[in-house]
């Protein structure tokens, strides 16, 4: 592994997070491009890929989950009081594990298993398939209620993989709706300031007048926000953060780890591939959570994807 590194220089074109002095503080995500994006990438990604198959089932996942971001009905508007309340008191306004959900979000869920090929699955993505399709209601929404407050049982790993994607996409519409001058980062900078979830990686920006900036990426509802660079942002340290990445590797995707606190979380570096997606990459690069791992560091927070890898 390498040690340590500077930061990336380089011109990024055509990317919004960019070409401004003063980084926006979050950017809210766009439903009808961010599960597209995810998987176009994955498709490339997955060529030549050890874990090629895997790839390209994620990659049809997210297809079907952009299918649903695309084509089911608006979602009911957001009070705007509401959001006004929860960003004044410094919470988020989406709190994913205190949101009433919309039943909506179970259509997501069922045009998301159409999406999927059933008969292409393999026999445990297949059972976990038809579970779902002949669970009742109750059953669903526990599956939901125990994926958003980390508690999944080992038998319904499988299961929930596919309601975590669906709520993906509902709490990804729902942020993508809202007025992102009304928001504001919370205290605890490393969670997600429309819903409270961890980020999945952080992507490293090469772009206008202000490159070097990082945004992290929310795992749930794909907002971005700023933070820092060089902060643990599990717990904020400054004194023992350094970046490792895979000897020889394209050093697109870094692991920043803590010595303080023993975790570490994956940082993509646009200057090194202009078509990195802070999702797909971080899939495909399992090799480099499993050397960290092995070297002592735990992962700042799952990639909810990974429920079943």
């Amino acid at each position: 592994m390498k040690q340590g590194g500077t930061p990336p220089s380089g011109k990024w074109v055509g990317n919004p997070q960019g070409g401004v002095k003063t980084p926006e503080p979050l950017i809210l995500p766009n439903p009808t491009a961010r599960f597209a994006d995810a998987a176009y990438r994955l498709k490339a990604l997955a060529a030549g890929h050890p874990t090629a198959e895997w790839l390209m089932f994620m990659a049809t996942l997210s297809e079907a989950q952009h299918a649903a971001a695309t084509t089911l009905a608006p979602l009911p508007a957001i009070d705007r009081s509401l959001v006004d309340r929860s960003v004044a008191g410094r919470m988020p306004p989406l709190a994913a594990d205190g949101h009433h959900r919309n039943s909506a979000w179970r259509d997501g869920l069922a045009m998301l298993l159409d999406g999927l090929d059933a008969p292409s699955l393999r026999a445990p993505a297949r059972e976990a398939v038809d579970k779902l399709r002949s669970a009742p209601t109750d059953a669903i929404e526990d599956l939901a209620d125990d994926f958003l407050r980390g508690s999944v049982s080992s038998g319904d790993v499988g299961a929930t993989l596919y309601v975590a994607a669906a709520l993906q996409v509902y709490f990804t519409r729902l942020a993508g709706s809202l007025d992102a001058s009304a928001l504001r980062l919370l205290p605890q900078r490393g969670l997600c300031p429309c819903c409270g979830s961890t980020a999945v990686s952080g992507v490293i920006t090469a772009s206008g007048d202000a490159p070097g900036i990082r945004y992290l990426y929310c795992s749930l509802c794909s907002t971005a926000w700023n933070h820092t660079r060089a902060i643990c942002i599990t717990c904020e340290s400054t004194r023992h953060v350094s970046l490792k990445e895979i000897e020889g590797g394209p050093g697109i995707v870094k692991a920043e780890t803590c010595d303080d606190c023993q975790t570490y979380a994956k940082m993509i570096y646009q200057a090194k591939d202009t078509k990195a997606d802070p999702y797909a990459d971080d899939l495909a690069t399992l090799d480099l959570d499993i050397m960290v791992g092995e070297a002592g560091w735990a992962r700042h927070a799952p990639n909810p994807m990974l429920l079943i890898g």
